[in-house]
This record gives C-alpha cells, structure tokens and sequence, in this order.
C-alpha cells in the first residue's frame, strides 16, 4: 500500500473510490446530434485506463428545451442518450473507474435564437452579459416542469448505469434563483434566502423520489459570487450547511465567484499566469465548517498542489481536470514513480476558450486529447529504424524529434540558436506568459531521455544535413515577423519581436498596428506601457485580437487597461512617413471614404510571420518526394509513400511555421501526424 495521500481510497456513501484524483464536470464539446458517442466516449476511457478515480462527464448536461447548450452539451432530456452513457459508464467501470453527469438547467446563460427558438427563462430579466439574451421571468408551471425536467434526467442516468450526478449551481439557473442579483420573484421562489433555495431544494426532493435514497447526488455550487449584491462567503457558509443537512445531498464541489463575464469566469477558472489554486482554502473552509465530502478543482495544475490538498484535509477529492487534458495518464505516472515525466498544463486554456468559440476542446500542449480514436496517447514502434534529421527545435520540431526517437528512429536536431524554444522564448519574455516554457523544457526532457542528439549553435545548411545521410529530413525551421504591409514606409516600422527580444527600445508615443490578432501585439503593448508611454493598439478588425480568445485575453486586458492603452478597432494603416522628429501614420478603413491620420514616434506592425523555408527549398531537388505530402496518408497515420525524383536520397518535409504562420497547436499537430508514421 502507498502512503501518498493521493494514492489513498476514499469512500462516497457505498461508492469506493480508488483514490482521490478526479475530473470535475466540463463539456469539451465532443457530443454528436448532443449524445456522447465515440470521440466522448474514448476521452472519458483514455483518463478511466490511466487510473482517475471519477470521471465526471458533461460540463452541464442540459435537462430542458429550453435550455439550449450554446456549448455543444450533451442533451440529458432525451431518452436516448440512456445508451450512449451506459456504453461509456460500463467501459470506464471496466477500468474501475467510476461515472457521474452534472446535469442543469442554463437558465439565462445561452440563448433563445439557439435550437428551438424558445425563451431564455431565469427568475428574472436581467441579462446575462456574456450571452446578451433578455431572459423571461419565470413562471409557475416553468419551476413546475422543470422540476420533472431534472428529475427526468437524474433517473435516465441511473438507468445508464451512473456512479451518480451532480447539480450545477454557478451561473446557471439553480444558483440565478439563489442571488438576489438575479431573482426577482415574489412569492415561494422569491424573496428572502428560504425563498431563493426553495427551487434547488424542490429540485432535490423530486430526484430524489425518482431514484431513491441511494443514488449518489451532490451539488457543484458557488460559495462566494463575489459581487456587490450578491450571494457572499457567510451566504455560501449557510447555504453549504443547508444542502449538508438536507439529507439529500452526498457531496458539495465547492467554486468561488461569477461567470456571467468574461473577467468573472476568468477568476473561476484561472488561465496561464494567474495564481495557481487561489481558491482551495476557501474550500477547505468548506469542508472544516461542514464536516462534509468537499471536491474542488480551480488551477490545481501540479501533482505537489493536489497532494497537499488532500494530506492537509482542505479537501476529499481534488479536481485536475485540465491537467488530465495535458496528460490524460497523471495517475499512472504517479503510481510508476514517474511524476517527472508528467505533461504539465501550462494554463494556456486552448481547451476552455475554444469552446466558448464554438469549437472542441483541444489542448495546446497535446494535439492526442479529443482525437483518442485517430491519434491515440501512445506511440507505437516503427518496424524499420531510420535516421531522422530536423532542423529548427522550436515546439514543431521537437514534437517530431520526441514522437520519431519513440518510434525507435535515430533523431538529429540542428538548432541555429544556443537553446531550444524558437518563438516560444519569445513569448515567455512576457512573466504572466512564462508557463509557456514548460512546452519545451517537457519535450527537451522527454528526447534527451530517448537519446535524441541536439547539435545548437548550428545554421544548417543542405550540406550540414546531407552529411548526415538521412532518411528523413523535417525542416522545422519557423518563420520571421513580416512588416512589409504598408503602401508606403516599411524601412519606418519595427516589429512586435523586436520589442519582445528588447532589439529595439520602446518609444514615448507608440502604434502598434495588429493586422494579427494574436498574443505578440498584447505583449508588445505590454512591455510598452509598462515603460510609462503612451500606446494606442488599432486594427481593422471588428473586435480586438480576434485570435486571443475570451478567457486567455483577460489578464492582458487588466493589465492594459490599468496602463491606459487604447484600442480602436475598424481602422486600417497604409502608410508611414517621417516628419522631423515624428513619424505621421495614414489610416484608412476598407468600409472607404475616410482618411485620418496619427503623430507618434513609433509604430509597431504585428503581421505574423512568413516562413523561413531556404533550407527547405535548397533540399527539394536531393528529396524522393520533392517535400510533397499525401494529405489523405498523413490524415490516416498511414506511411507518406510518395516517390516523384527517383535521385532523391531521402524523404523531405517541412512542419509549423516553416509551411504557413498558424499557432502552437498547429504546428505541435502537424509533427505528431508526420512522424507517428515514419
């Protein structure tokens, strides 16, 4: 037996689980027509095999029509996702892992012009900001059958099999009831605190006459939203004794503050940068006042928080929720003596924010989470050993450099600076960015581990890389910052990199034009305000850094707008020119007709970059393939068998930003696919 307090059984009611590591409730939006089919299913099992306690599946299953998930949830009001989450239950319990759902009602967070066109119902009409829908009051016979929506699902999962489910409480329409900012009615549901728990406890009674006494059901709530008005920490210290002496609830999973912002769900769930575990005391307060099963999960992203969490007795299940999208096997690293190899989140929130987009869970760090079924965790052994040449040990090249040494390949990697990262140095230059590191420093590891030969300091040429003899040549060599965008008055303009890497100094009067989107505007912003002057961030789109998404954008904006940085947005700039000791920046806009003009001393252009492909070019010609990729081979993990220059030597390949400027995720998937094949 292990004494390591994660390792230790916990005991829920009759439930036993393994030990004390669980995956709280999220919605990676993987559901098919709303029913959790294979790529679910095989998400759940992946972190089930590895040796997670509880899965806690769907963030939000929704229980009612008229709450349509803008989340792609899974839709717990139909009778046939009983199926589906009996296939997915058995198959995780088969792995001894147990299953719940947490199962809601959104309330006033979605909207009407979503599925069935219905009224977004809250228990009044405020708005939420975050979803902008002007919700309809609630009436009698809403509560009514909502009500039966609930316990109508509740007893759908128990006939799927379900360890048990919990009720979310935390900006959706359980915990709109409890806050007197967001419930107006008079009468049973209204009024004072009774009134306002009155739905949640009704809620209870009415699953609980469906599935009995024995079914496990806990409550994920809010203890402190936060906000003047609202429910506070002593609200949530009564409210958490209530649901304990209830007798209807089995465990509390304990958040702290709002989602109905941007900033607020932020502060929930912490990005990159922010604290780690900034609110595992207040749920230890929880559990010591309560005496009660207390599950949290909030950026524990490390196995030694997590530890801690338990041996100190602040909690009885910890959450890792996106640390197990970084790293589905943590439990089985732990249990091997293997903590060091663990892939750490590094809070990039790629996962989160994407679904807030409309998109799929996906994680930065490893392009494996959500495509389990086509591009499993592991790796297996190439039948034939090669020798594998890349040159450019950015995160592309890396990733092709740890997943070509674990198929069994001899693996060179040429790298024309001192230390391995390419633009990821750069952008750790930013301290709230500096977690990005970990990117690197993990896969590093991971190749001088499997006996990868890094050579720095070298700028290979054909000839470097021909000496070699390879089999396999990937260029991962990235790209450089492109500024040449203006009609005139390119030689006038620095880049954001420039900034970043400190070659240039910050100015007193600044323009950074973002014709990007993405992070090095907001860190050249950055780096640029702190120095005291003024900066103005204009683009052309509708909205700011339309690639920085809605969570990942909030600390920048914090910090940005206490520097008093400006953002304007729908202006274009076409040209710089100088004039004295001034530079005259001409603005124009594609909606046409009008002409301004800006007096800085500086202008910065982030435009992406354009790749760095000479040496890739160079190998063409002494290339079997001439660098060209069969996309349908490399979609299906199958061999690149193409054979077009019967003198080529060798099989030739670029990767990342040496094709096209895209991101981290991109060109990290690009190398997992090339070189799982080779």
């Amino acid at each position: 037996m292990s004494n390591d307090p994660l390792l230790q059984p916990y005991q829920l009611k009759h439930l036993t689980l393994k030990n004390r590591l669980m995956i709280t409730s999220h919605e990676p939006a993987y559901p098919e027509d709303g029913m959790p089919k294979d790529r679910y299913r095989a998400y759940h099992v992946e972190r089930a095999r590895a040796g997670v306690a509880l899965t806690m599946t769907a963030g939000s299953a929704s229980v009612s029509r008229d709450s349509p998930p803008v989340f792609n949830n899974i839709l717990a009001w139909k009778d046939e996702v009983v199926g589906w989450m009996k296939t997915l239950t058995d198959e995780c319990h088969g792995h001894g892992c147990a299953v719940m759902i947490q199962l809601t009602h959104l309330g006033r967070r979605t909207r009407w012009d979503k599925a069935d066109w219905l009224p977004v119902v809250s228990p009044s009409h405020e708005r939420e900001p975050s979803h902008k829908a002007f919700p309809k009051k609630a009436e009698d016979w809403d509560v009514a059958r909502i009500i039966a929506d609930y316990a109508d699902a509740a007893e759908r999962m128990q006939a799927a099999g379900l360890d048990g489910i919990e009720l979310q409480a935390y900006g959706h329409l359980m915990d709109q009831f409890w806050s007197p900012l967001t419930n107006t009615l008079d009468g049973p549901y209204g009024g004072d605190l009774d009134g306002r728990l009155r739905f949640t406890f009704d809620t209870l009674k009415a699953i609980r006459d469906r599935v009995g006494s024995e079914f496990i059901v806990g409550v994920r709530y809010t203890g402190d939203e936060d906000l003047p008005g609202g429910l506070t920490r002593e609200d949530g210290l009564e409210i958490s004794r209530r649901l304990k002496d209830s007798g209807m609830v089995d465990f509390l999973n304990v958040v702290k503050g709002h989602i109905d912002t941007d900033a607020g769900l932020t502060d929930v769930i912490p990005v990159q940068g922010m604290r780690s575990a900034p609110h595992l005391d207040f749920a230890g307060d929880i559990r010591a006042a309560t005496q009660f099963p207390t599950f949290h999960a909030a950026k524990i992203q490390d196995v030694a928080t997590a530890r801690h969490a338990i041996a100190s007795g602040k909690l009885d299940m910890v959450g890792m929720t996106r640390a197990h999208m970084a790293d589905p096997h943590i439990v089985a690293k732990i249990m091997r003596g293997e903590e060091d190899r663990i892939r750490p989140c590094v809070g990039a929130n790629y996962c989160l924010d994407r679904i807030y987009q409309g998109g799929m869970a996906l994680c930065l760090h490893n392009p494996s989470t959500g495509r389990e079924i086509e591009q499993p965790h592991e790796i297996a052994p190439a039948e034939t050993p090669r020798r594998v040449v890349i040159v450019g040990a950015g995160p592309a090249g890396l990733e092709a450099a740890r997943v070509a040494a674990l198929r069994g390949h001899e693996v060179i990697v040429h790298e024309a600076a001192n230390d391995p990262g390419g633009q990821v140095r750069l952008t750790a230059q930013t301290p709230r960015r500096a977690e990005m590191m970990q990117l690197i420093q993990w896969r590093v590891a991971e190749c001088e581990r499997l006996g990868v030969t890094f050579r720095y300091n070298s700028f290979a040429d054909a000839g470097t890389v021909a000496a070699h003899a390879p089999d396999v040549v990937i260029v991962a060599t990235g790209g450089l910052p492109h500024v040449e965008v203006l009609r005139e008055g390119d030689d006038l303009v620095t880049s954001t990199w420039d900034i970043l890497s400190g070659d240039v100094r910050p100015g007193a009067n600044v323009l950074i034009y973002d014709d990007a989107g993405d992070y090095p505007a907001l860190q050249a912003a950055e780096k640029i305000a702190a120095t005291g002057a003024k900066v103005e961030v204009m683009t052309r789109d509708r909205n700011i850094v339309p690639e920085v998404m809605a969570m990942s954008l909030t600390p920048s904006l914090r910090e940005l707008q206490a520097r008093d940085v400006t953002f304007t947005v729908t202006w274009r700039l076409d040209a710089v020119r100088r004039d004295g000791n001034e530079l005259v920046a001409d603005i124009g806009s594609d909606y046409g007709g009008v002409q301004r003009e800006r007096r800085v001393d500086q202008v910065v252009v982030n435009h992406g970059t354009r790749p760095l492909d000479d040496l890739y070019f160079d190998l063409r010609p002494g290339s079997s393939n001439l660098g060209e990729v069969d996309y349908e081979a490399l979609i299906a993990n199958a061999p690149q068998t193409v054979s077009t220059n019967s003198d080529g030597t060798y099989r030739l390949f670029r990767i990342g930003d040496a094709v096209a400027a895209r991101n981290t995720h991109a060109a990290i998937y690009d190398a997992l696919r090339l070189a799982r094949a080779l």
